[in-house]
């Protein structure tokens, strides 16, 4: 029986990677900064390993994203999130605020909210942050494909 679970688990994750790769942009242009092209490719380890390491897990999070079409450099938007993260102090409700009025997230409307995620639903710099540090500490900033974050970790259930 347990190999049936082990199988299963493997098939749905293969299935999971398959989508997250299937919306990935095909362009053969660099569109971000080196430092954040490896967050490109989630591979099936990265998502097997996290999948495996937090079995039972859940978190929920809130970022505030600065996405590459707003800064002139890496570093500028960088800089500017460490002086937010200074001005927040771990505090949820300046969070929600600088999110609801500088992210560049959808999730802007809901205070940078993201709800509950399972390992290996988000891109790896952004899931080893939610799985791996302290609860309601402000991180980052953190690069991924999508931009600079601010991470503030909520809830983790399952520990």
């Amino acid at each position: 029986m347990p190999s049936n679970v082990m199988k299963l688990l493997l098939v749905s994750c293969i299935v999971c990677v398959a989508k997250i790769n299937a919306f990935a942009p095909m362009t053969n242009k660099p569109a971000f900064a080196r430092s954040q092209i490896q967050t490109q490719k989630y591979n099936i380890i990265d998502v097997m390993s996290s999948m495996v390491k937090n079995f039972g897990k859940k978190a929920r999070a809130s970022h505030i994203l600065i996405g590459p079409r707003e800064w002139d450099s890496e570093e500028e938007a960088r800089e500017r999130l460490i002086r937010l993260k200074e001005e927040i102090d771990n505090d949820p409700v300046k969070f929600a605020e600088a999110a609801a009025s500088i992210s560049s997230c959808p999730s802007k409307a809901k205070g940078g909210d993201l709800s509950y995620f399972g390992p290996g639903q988000m891109v790896k710099n952004f899931d080893k942050v939610c799985f791996e540090e302290e609860v309601g500490v402000v991180h980052g900033p953190i690069s991924t494909q999508f931009g600079e974050h601010l991470i503030l970790i909520t809830e983790r259930t399952g520990e």
